[in-house]
């Protein structure tokens, strides 16, 4: 299988319904942040990536389509790797984004848990040290998420590069990717609230098991994390 769309945008830009959108049209599998965590051996394979040994074919196996963190910082390397995969840029307003990573991702509570664990060297890698190494530090965040934003505008054509904005519906995305319009709502899942559901996974034992690479035994990871809304 061959990857049809690159997401460069980063973690907290609604890429959790960007990924089940997807799926719906590209009727395939779309690599996301649950992917890392479900799939054994994911996390070592990043480790790679990140000390500059990446094997994407390996990751991305069986994948049509990535969105996400760790893979939305790699997207130079990606866009290289996959010439004929298009780039789907999702956006938010810098400041709403910002809130938000504070009260999951790159909040206390998450990294606390990625203490000590094989997934906290790699989100460390793959994610902190290309923001800035300090993902408390909010100016310096607005500062990574705009610029990182202006440079792939720059990098791709319109022929390329679609920026959306979940908010947009489908209707762009079904127009950039030359597919029809479902006959249903665009998805909208992982709110705040929702989130809860993430760290309750991570604390349980499964958890544990996910933080230090070994995967999940539920092949549901991503749906026992987020719930669709829409």
């Amino acid at each position: 299988m061959s990857m049809q769309v690159i997401g460069s945008g980063f973690g907290r830009t609604a890429t959790a319904s960007l990924k089940n959108a997807l799926e719906k049209l590209l009727g395939a599998p779309c690599y996301h942040m649950s992917e890392v965590l479900g799939q054994a051996g994911h996390v070592d394979l990043w480790l790679e990536a990140a000390a500059g040994k990446p094997v994407w074919d390996s990751i991305f196996s069986g994948y049509a389509a990535t969105v996400d963190f760790p893979a939305s910082n790699y997207w130079r390397e990606l866009a290289e790797f996959y010439p004929d995969a298009k780039i789907v840029h999702s956006v938010r307003d810098a400041d709403r984004w910002i809130q938000s990573t504070q009260e999951t991702i790159f909040s206390k509570t998450m990294q606390d848990f990625q203490k000590g664990t094989k997934w906290g060297r790699m989100t460390k890698a793959t994610i902190d040290d290309h923001l800035g190494g300090d993902v408390s530090d909010v100016d310096a965040l607005k500062v990574a998420f705009e610029n990182h934003t202006a440079a792939v505008k720059a990098a791709f054509g319109p022929d390329r590069l679609l920026v959306f904005e979940a908010k947009q519906g489908w209707e762009p995305l079904c127009e950039f990717l030359d597919v029809p319009v479902p006959d249903e709502p665009y998805p909208n899942v992982n709110s705040k609230e929702e989130f809860e559901n993430v760290f309750a996974l991570l604390g349980s034992p499964m958890g544990e098991k996910m933080m230090n690479g070994e995967g999940a035994e539920s092949a549901s990871v991503h749906d026992d994390m987020f719930e669709d809304k829409s």
